[in-house]
């Protein structure tokens, strides 16, 4: 599975990217991370053209802070265009603990493969928050 790394966690997942592998979770799971600068995004795209690409591509974005408000904010895009095959978006609840709390991030890392093992449960859900 490819998460679509919003612009502002790009360190964030560097991180993340190397708890799966010293986990051992990238040697069972196909996991990977995209940037907004590998797929050719702006970092001042709208949330809509970041969601439908991410969908469009079958990735599953990964974000913090993305916006509620706004005819293009996330919350509303997703409202909108979500179907029950649309991929969630996946939203860190608090980013700056990935870098400070080991056993934060490892849960993070726990739940973002358990999402993508168990895809199918999570499809057409919009957001879910980890850990």
């Amino acid at each position: 599975m490819i998460f679509l790394v919003d612009h502002n966690l790009k360190g964030y997942a560097r991180i993340l990217l190397g708890s799966l592998a010293s986990l051992g979770w990238l040697d069972i799971v196909p996991i990977s991370f995209v940037t907004f600068e590998d797929m050719g995004l702006s970092i001042d795209s709208n949330d809509r053209i970041v969601w439908r690409l991410a969908q469009k591509n079958q990735m599953i974005l990964l974000t913090a802070n993305r916006s509620m408000k706004g005819e293009d904010s996330l919350e509303q895009v997703m409202r909108e265009e979500n179907s029950p095959t649309s991929l969630p978006v996946v939203t860190i609840g608090n980013a700056d603990r990935v870098l400070t709390d080991s056993s934060y991030r490892e849960h993070c890392v726990d739940r973002l493969v358990e999402i993508v093992i168990y895809i199918g449960n999570y499809t057409g859900a919009r957001r879910v928050f980890i850990p």
